[in-house]
């Protein structure tokens, strides 16, 4: 009796063909969408990327856009060689000379840090309140910043390391001494000054010891883009990075550059106008 098959040979290849086409557009699909916004300024227009590593920023900036709740808003603090900010509610139709910065949409949103999007020149980053307030570093619900920077050099970048190391140990020595004030005390008024040098530097050792452990390293390859095309990178893992800017980056050094008065607000308003390219 003849032996009979299910599918012919051609039949086979066109299933086949069918079953890798079907996975490569499940792959398409499950691919996460870029999400994209237009920056309009009187010096030329930005298009910004959102970053997916952070939804939460990218959903919330997405979110606020869409309701045109940037739009006449002011880049109301510039520092020439640092950053342009924005996004205070406040400043729309602000007097002039009026102080901004502490305006927002009535919330926060948790701190989405993440060690591979850093502060090189373009990217852009939630704005918050400082750490003794604010030590769970939770961002601004509406401000935020666009990097500019400025280059670095490798000897630069190394001294900025033992500087954030310097500012680490400190602060945990002074944590230490006040949580031996009554010693430190005791040993003042009955004036055991050996005893109290001995005690400080005890307490120093131990805080060079905590910082060393977690002393911030600049990667290589956030080294060579900081000296290429420079950032901020003394503010890295201090603040959310959410995006960057992919067109229009020359528009972030005309701000940049120019009059402010005392408070760094520009003499003459810089309106923004935000909306979503796709």
């Amino acid at each position: 009796m003849k032996k009979t098959t299910l599918f012919s040979n051609n039949q086979w290849k066109l299933l086949f063909f069918g079953i890798l086409l079907s996975i490569s557009m499940l792959g398409c699909n499950l691919k996460e969408k870029k999400h994209h916004v237009k920056i309009k300024t009187p010096y030329g227009d930005m298009i910004v990327e959102l970053y997916n590593q952070t939804p939460k920023h990218r959903d919330n900036f997405i979110k606020l856009t869409e309701r045109k709740y940037y739009d006449g808003l002011l880049f109301h603090r510039v520092i020439n060689e640092f950053m342009i900010q924005g996004g205070d509610p406040d400043s729309r139709n602000a007097e002039e000379g009026a102080r901004l910065g502490n305006g927002g949409p009535g919330y926060d949103i948790d701190a989405e840090i993440v060690p591979e999007l850093f502060h090189k020149k373009g990217v852009i980053a939630a704005a918050r309140e400082g750490d003794r307030s604010n030590p769970q570093r939770a961002s601004s619900g509406s401000q935020f910043y666009i990097v500019q920077g400025k280059r670095f050099t490798e000897e630069e970048l190394d001294s900025l390391e033992d500087e954030e190391f310097m500012k680490e140990s400190r602060k945990i020595y002074k944590k230490k001494q006040w949580s031996n004030k009554d010693s430190i005390l005791y040993y003042q008024q009955h004036q055991m000054y050996e005893k109290i040098d001995a005690l400080r530097e005890r307490l120093q050792q131990e805080a060079d010891s905590i910082a060393m452990i977690n002393r911030h390293s600049i990667p290589e390859e956030h080294r060579n883009i900081y000296k290429k095309i420079g950032g901020t990178p003394h503010l890295d893992g201090k603040y959310t990075v959410f995006g960057e800017v992919i067109e229009g980056k020359n528009i972030i050094d005309s701000i940049a550059s120019v009059k402010t008065n005392f408070g760094d607000r520009p003499l003459k308003d810089i309106k923004m106008m935000i909306e979503l390219v796709d």
